[in-house]
């Protein structure tokens, strides 16, 4: 595959980024995709900037190779967090759930690329105006936060509106859609759910197990009500979301619901009251491969079928 802009700008071997996953994406998983040529990201999610420097330093020490951050804007540490890529002079920082613009002179002053996370062409704008080196328009068909559009028509949209290039994630777990990806004209993609099972991922067993197993009708979006929708595997606890969200409890209350429920998946693997962030790609995954087989695979058969285009096309 050719390695294209984005992978020449961040002095990545291929255009492939790994989500940031919060308190899934540490410094192992991230420094071992780096080390398979891709962009590892580590997710501060509401990190503090202690643990968030401790992982910094420890990716560090794991590859020698561009990795990134992904802060998420709505943390109560965002700021900590900010000041902390910058002095640790982070090669790329991506954001989600948020405007970064007021982070954007010290960032940039950093020599820092950065990539907003993006759900629609408004947001994308913003982030060019501010100064961001590319964009990841994200569709709904991915785990965690997501918008309403999807990648098949955000992404497309996106790359029309902007003249920096624009990463693709969602829904994308195979070379099938890294094709389809740079055919709607991004110039590469991000997953998340494919690296959940990675045997360098150290979420819980339980979990990887849940993503082996799921289908294509797996997972729920809950928290529509608060304004931050996330996709999730089906359990107990999206069940009982659901049937609680639109009732009269409070917004505090239905926070406090939700609350500790993903480290209850990641650490514990509580099948019943943890929330199992997932893509609708779940049926797509079916073993656990090292970030290295990941990434060659999804380079392999992406090569394959772009060729087979090119010959149909003929």
């Amino acid at each position: 595959m050719n390695k294209g802009i984005i992978a020449e700008l961040l002095g990545i071997e291929y255009p492939v980024f790994q989500g940031g996953m919060a308190w899934i994406a540490d410094a192992e998983l991230a420094a071992a995709v780096s080390e398979a040529g891709g962009l590892g990201i580590i997710a501060a999610g509401n990190a503090d900037g202690d643990y968030v420097k401790a992982q910094i330093r420890k990716a560090k020490e794991l590859t020698h190779k561009p990795f990134g951050v992904n802060i998420m804007l709505l943390s109560p540490f965002a700021d900590d967090v900010a000041k902390i890529v910058a002095e640790e002079k982070v090669k790329v920082v991506t954001t989600g759930a948020g405007n970064p613009s007021k982070y954007m002179k010290e960032w940039l002053a950093a020599d820092i690329k950065v990539i907003p996370v993006v759900p629609s062409v408004a947001m994308a704008k913003l982030a060019e105006r501010a100064g961001a080196a590319a964009v990841i328009a994200e569709g709904g068909e991915s785990g965690g936060h997501i918008g309403e559009l999807t990648t098949m028509a955000l992404v497309p949209q996106v790359c029309d509106a902007v003249s920096i290039p624009v990463v693709a994630a969602g829904g994308i777990a195979d070379g099938r859609g890294v094709a389809a990806a740079l055919a709607l004209g991004a110039k590469a993609v991000q997953l998340g759910t494919r690296f959940l099972v990675a045997e360098e991922c150290n979420i819980h067993e339980n979990y990887k197990a849940r993503i082996l197993k799921a289908g294509d009708t797996a997972t729920a979006v809950t928290g529509r009500r608060l304004g931050h929708p996330v996709r999730s595997i089906r359990n107990q606890f999206t069940r009982q979301y659901a049937k609680i969200e639109y009732t009269d409890i409070s917004d505090d209350e239905l926070e406090e619901y939700a609350a500790g429920s993903l480290r209850l998946a990641v650490q514990e693997g509580d099948e019943k009251n943890g929330c199992f962030l997932s893509g609708q790609i779940a049926g797509l995954v079916t073993k656990k491969e090292s970030c290295r087989e990941i990434v060659q695979s999804l380079v392999s058969e992406a090569e394959k079928i772009i060729g087979g285009l090119e010959q149909w096309v003929k």
